[in-house]
């Protein structure tokens, strides 16, 4: 790797690995806030550290209902760590956009108090930029039951939410993910964003895991793009399925995961079917992923410099996995491999 020269987009890791498909009874303890962020910081590349981290608002590692008093700490532990904070996670699953109801009450309280956050970080000048990830909370079963009416349903509540994120002056991004309804194929997103309207508060998160499974049609094979007989290893089809994908999104979009994926799917109840995240280098991982993140980066007429920094996604790894430091090491070298090819000074 060529000595670094880039500074944007900056480098960030997420904290949520720690805590997604961990905490329960027949599951690994979660990696508390700390030891996230120090195996953050510890990971260094040719003199090149890790900018900061996204976050997952919920217990353990930062509670809403005490943001008060847990949002100051995390204030104190960025700044002594010299790391800044970007995008973050509303943790809207008890509620559901596919409600007109209490449930719908649920989800917008999500992110109001996602977006009061968010500005108090901002506030305390710890956060430059970035958005609050929404989705819809939802299975694709129960979308598919009505789909039309279903999909006007999510639409208004995310254009509710909207109007919360707008008083406090943040964008929300709508994570592209298969297994939630209204949201599971490309052609779905799209339709959901321009039925909302409101590009300039609501646009997309783009998480190169679960984009992938959109050219192979996973929970819509009506919108697969990949055709059925697809061999991996013909580069120049998967390139012209991955830029008509990429073509549609990338106007949307507003935040962007650097992730691997092997082509398959995994999960289960609300996560059913959605996408394997693999290590950096897993020799299994279908991507290139310096080359496809600029076609997120990059239009035909240049580089978009649309978001001023860029994450790390990578869930459900043993902590074994995520405690050894050449882990991190291997996805900061990913990370300024992108940086590099799709950056600027």
């Amino acid at each position: 790797m060529t000595s670094p020269s880039n500074i944007f987009p900056k480098i960030h890791n997420a904290t949520w690995p720690g805590v997604v498909g961990k905490g329960t009874a027949d599951s690994e303890p979660c990696l508390e806030l700390d030891e996230m962020l120090d195996l953050t910081c510890a990971a260094e590349i040719q003199g090149v550290k890790f900018d900061g981290i996204d976050l997952f608002l919920a217990a353990p590692h930062l509670d809403l209902a005490k943001m008060s008093q847990e949002v100051p700490v995390l204030v104190d532990k960025l700044k002594s760590r010299n790391m800044e904070i970007g995008s973050l996670v509303a943790p809207v699953w008890s509620g559901s956009a596919l409600d007109t109801g209490h449930k719908r009450e649920i989800f917008l309280t999500a992110v109001k108090q996602s977006c009061q956050a968010a500005a108090m970080l901002r506030e305390a000048g710890v956060r430059p930029g970035g958005c609050v990830r929404i989705d819809s909370s939802c299975s694709v079963d129960l979308w598919a039951r009505d789909p039309e009416n279903n999909q006007k349903v999510i639409a208004d509540t995310f254009r509710m939410a909207c109007e919360i994120a707008g008083e406090y002056g943040e964008v929300l991004a709508a994570e592209g993910e298969i297994c939630w309804g209204g949201m599971h194929s490309w052609k779905r997103m799209v339709e959901l964003l321009e039925r909302v309207d409101l590009p300039q508060i609501l646009g997309f998160q783009a998480d190169m895991s679960h984009t992938l499974l959109y050219l192979l049609g996973y929970n819509a094979p009506e919108d697969r793009i990949l055709p059925e007989d697809f061999v991996w290893g013909d580069t120049a089809t998967f390139d012209a399925a991955y830029r008509r994908m990429t073509d549609v999104l990338r106007p949307w979009t507003v935040d962007l995961h650097i992730a691997q994926n092997d082509g398959s799917v995994y999960g289960s109840g609300s996560h059913d079917k959605t996408g394997r995240h693999c290590l950096a280098k897993d020799p299994n991982g279908k991507l290139n992923v310096p080359k496809y993140a600029g076609f997120w980066l990059a239009d035909a007429d240049g580089l978009l410099k649309r978001f001023n920094h860029i994450c790390w996604d990578g869930c459900m790894f043993p902590n074994e996995v995520m405690r050894k430091p050449g882990t991190w090491n291997d996805i900061l070298e990913t990370m300024l491999l992108v940086r590099n090819d799709w950056g600027w000074r």
